[in-house]
């Protein structure tokens, strides 16, 4: 998508949102800042304000300091607090990290509305332990070089070396490998998290959510459309969007069944 779709395709409050973001991460980061990357449903024409994260990647040199966490950590909070939706997710990485990748792959700083609570009781806390790998980050860096923005900073090519398909692989698998236990919880996400998890393994195709649903309709049993589109209707703000339980349950079996056999036997 290029740089003005993506962004008529969004509401203002998320261009304002994310141009905040970039302006954050420059000034606290300064000239240690390599670049700032949205990725996601915002940069990938599915962004709904009701449902939806704004997704970002921010890269560094090298390691962060505590003053520069602090002050880039009190940006994004700001913001997150005048988010609508599900608010930011993003993580601190740095160019090493990106270059010469490794799974799981190690951030220097991670932010996500479940996490208000903690910074906002020890916010010296959250910028000490804050810290560590995430196996998400395959995922989040193949999207970003198949179909993200640079905000901010280097191009992405620049930045970004390819993601071993095994370890991307693996980092979808682990967002779903606990569906048919957990799709009651969150039915509309992992309905269309299975299609675009299912697509990619059959097809070779990276797919927003949205794109995960509209693949389902076309490639899945009859039985499933009715289940995939009420979800794609909640995904798109509907309130009466009803979702068998059932349904679902067997709808994530069938699914995680056939993702576990291309998985194991190699797309």
């Amino acid at each position: 998508m290029n740089t003005s779709a993506w962004r008529a395709a969004l509401p203002a409050v998320a261009r304002e949102l994310i141009d905040g973001f970039a302006e954050a991460a420059g000034a606290a980061f300064g000239e240690d800042l390599v670049g700032v990357y949205l990725h996601g449903s915002a940069a990938m024409g599915g962004y709904h304000p009701a449902v939806s994260d704004l997704d970002f990647v921010v890269v560094s040199r090298g390691p962060i300091t505590d003053a520069a966490r602090r002050a880039f950590m009190d940006a994004v909070v700001e913001l997150d607090a005048r988010a609508p939706g599900k608010g930011i997710e993003m993580s601190v990485v740095t160019a090493a990290a990106c270059g010469d990748f490794a799974h799981p792959t190690p951030f220097e700083l991670h932010w996500s509305r479940m996490h208000a609570d903690w910074y906002r009781r020890d916010p010296d806390d959250y910028i000490h332990k804050m810290r560590g790998t995430d196996a998400d980050l395959a995922a989040h860096f193949t999207v970003i070089r198949g179909r993200g923005v640079c905000l901010r900073g280097a191009p992405i090519g620049e930045v970004f070396a390819p993601v071993p398909e095994r370890d991307y692989v693996d980092s979808i698998w682990n967002d779903v490998c606990g569906a048919p236990e957990e799709i009651e919880g969150a039915p509309v996400y992992l309905v269309l998290n299975l299609a675009r998890v299912l697509a990619y393994l059959e097809d070779g195709t990276v797919l927003s959510k949205r794109e995960g649903g509209d693949w389902a309709l076309a490639r899945l049993p009859e039985v499933y459309r009715p289940l995939v589109r009420s979800a794609l209707n909640a995904y798109g703000g509907a309130t009466d969007a009803g979702i068998d339980p059932g349904l679902a349950r067997r709808y994530a079996e069938d699914l995680l069944r056939r993702i576990a056999a291309r998985r194991e036997g190699g797309r």
